[in-house]
């Protein structure tokens, strides 16, 4: 009985935003499912809490035959997406009172959390390419939702990236499935080991990491989350930030050949691209000048060290075992800390309002997620120890791979300065607004709503799923207090810098979206420079085009004939019947001919 209700739980939990955005369709029913619209999230987090370990069940009548299961990666996975999706739909029914596309939003918001509650569960190939892609195009209309320039800007920048990273994983996906053993409905479990013994392994795995780098804000590929993050509500940038981009780490978790054989050039690739993310990002960071862009590009430094773990599987496959878990745990620590950062943003207005021990108390609350980002914290302790015990498992690997747990401890630094500036922002916001606004107009504050959903997703990230027996927390945690140094002193040093820098360096100029606003420049000026060589090769047609007609016009009344007399026109005119006449005339005097001669 329990596995049945788990079995219709899991078919429930992507069917019901779905159905409630078929309900929206009616308009009797639309401001009914409006107020409904948080609670869609519900049974998603029921089904992580609860349901049964391996549950599955297979719907033949969907697609090729749609399989959706619960395993330890994806309970992991759906706990932490359904809390944010919870969270922030609390908190949106603050943030959008009044809004008069409240409405598309909330349509919108149903059809992403379907897309994205969908790919978690899905076991089968089609169903997790199409909740993926119905995630990523509907997250469109939350991006725009403010209509503004730099929202469409934004928008148009998310939705050319989303358009070629869904064609780089369906490339990759049916690359992967034409080498599997059932091409025509295969199951995601089935890629890893044909990928792993495919022909054309290298251009697979090569598509399967760009798509769904994209989403997950590799270096070159991450352009979207600067620009999409700032401009979006702050329920969505929650979401964004702390669920969506974990699809493309899903989706690399389930198709690439982690653990099945060593992959040392891509290994070593991801890696070195991983860090590169993790130390870029912290650097153009920390010189962005909104609360809500230093969060993304702090999301693309600590996504860069989710991809230094896949990348460590990918080059030592006997390490996975060790690092799944380890990864896992990395994604709900970030995205519940991320998200209950971003919803922070809304809720720090109200410390215009406060004074003495409630204000501090409140500072406190704001900056904790940003503390165990860092380290410190429960849940940034566990996720850290985990994977730098991951990295040092004690086989036998090459020279350099034993400063990979110093180089983690050094991207905290970055981390810790990412956060400082954004409370700094935070701060200075606040100080802005008090000088641009009259005493008898405050900063207006957080509504309930807002509350229970920055509550919600805070108590989550700072300690509340650690203490659940299926998230996989290391062995022996909480940690030895020989630890304690190793995750402190990146704080300290990233504290004192961050300072350090407030008071000596200036902000440079960096803007957001870094190397796409060279890029864009540079294919304006190229077009502008086509535009130029149009004109000027119009213009010299044009030129050319005037000369020739007088010539055409003189050449054509030189060799104009005469005026035709009355009998030629009369000629022309009756041209066929005399053509006609002549021809029977001609038939008749041969025929009279040919009877004389006999």
């Amino acid at each position: 009985m329990e596995r049945a209700i788990d079995a219709f739980g899991l078919v429930l939990v992507p069917a019901l935003p779905l159905a409630m955005m078929l309900a929206w369709c009616v308009p009797g029913w639309r401001c009914r499912i409006e107020c409904w619209t948080p609670w869609a999230a519900l049974p998603a987090l029921l089904l992580a809490l609860s349901g049964a370990q391996g549950v599955s069940v297979r719907l033949d009548a969907m697609l090729f035959g749609t399989v959706l299961a619960l395993d330890d990666v994806s309970r992991v996975f759906l706990a932490f997406t359904a809390l944010l999706w919870l969270g922030a739909g609390f908190y949106s029914r603050g943030t959008l009172a009044g809004d008069e596309r409240a409405s598309a939003f909330r349509l919108l918001w149903l059809a992403t959390m379907a897309g994205n509650f969908g790919l978690i569960l899905a076991r089968d190939l089609a169903s997790f390419y199409a909740s993926f892609a119905l995630m990523s195009f509907a997250a469109y209309g939350l991006v725009i939702h403010d209509r503004s320039r730099a929202a469409l800007h934004a928008g148009r920048v998310y939705l050319a990236m989303a358009v070629i990273g869904e064609g780089l994983i369906i490339a990759g996906l049916l690359l992967a499935a034409g080498a599997s053993t059932a091409p025509q409905a295969p199951l995601l479990a089935d890629l890893p080991a044909a990928i792993a013994a495919s022909a054309s392994r290298d251009l697979t795995i090569a598509c399967l990491i760009a798509g769904f780098g994209i989403k997950a804000g590799l270096p070159l590929l991450h352009m979207w989350l600067p620009l999409a993050h700032p401009v979006a509500p702050v329920p969505a940038s929650a979401v964004l930030s702390g669920a969506m981009i974990k699809a493309g780490l899903l989706g690399w978790l389930n198709t690439l050949p982690l653990g099945l054989l060593a992959l040392p050039q891509w290994g070593g690739a991801l890696i070195t691209v991983g860090f590169v993310a993790a130390f870029g990002a912290a650097a153009i960071g920390i010189h962005q000048r909104k609360p809500k862009t230093v969060l993304a590009y702090s999301s693309i430094s600590q996504m860069g060290l989710i991809t230094v773990g896949v990348g460590a599987g990918l080059h030592q496959p006997a390490l996975w075992p060790a690092l799944a878990p380890a990864i896992a745990l990395y994604a709900l620590h970030h995205g519940l800390a991320k998200g209950a950062l971003f919803l922070g943003v809304g809720i720090a207005p109200a410390l215009a309002g406060l004074q003495g021990g409630r204000r501090r108390a409140l500072w406190l609350a704001l900056a904790l997620p940003g503390l165990a980002l860092s380290g410190p914290m429960v849940s940034g302790a566990a996720a850290k120890i985990s994977l730098k015990s991951a990295l040092a498992a004690g086989i036998v690997t090459p020279s350099w791979w034993q400063h990979l747990p110093l180089v983690l401890s050094l991207a905290a630094v970055g981390t810790t300065a990412l956060i400082a500036r954004y409370l700094w922002l935070l701060a200075h916001s606040l100080r802005e607004g008090a000088a641009h606004q009259p005493d008898d107009h405050p900063h207006p504050a957080p509504v309930a709503a807002q509350w229970l959903g920055w509550g919600l997703v805070l108590g989550a990230s700072v300690g509340g799923l650690i203490l659940l027996p299926w998230v996989p927390v290391p062995a022996g945690f909480p940690p030895d207090p020989a630890y304690l140094p190793d995750l402190l002193w990146p704080v300290l040093l990233g504290g004192v810098l961050a300072v350090w820098a407030a008071r000596r360096l200036r902000v440079w100029p960096l803007p957001a979206g870094d190397v796409l606003v060279p890029l864009l420049g540079l294919l304006r000026a190229l077009a502008e420079q086509g535009r130029r060589i149009g004109c000027q090769a119009a213009e010299v047609a044009a030129h050319l085009k005037r000369q020739c007609t007088p010539a055409r016009e003189a050449g054509a009344e030189a060799i104009a004939p005469p005026p035709a007399n009355p009998l030629e026109l009369a000629l022309r005119r009756h041209a066929a019947l005399l053509f006609a006449l002549l021809a029977a005339g001609g038939l008749v005097l041969i025929v009279a001919l040919s009877g004389a001669a006999r």
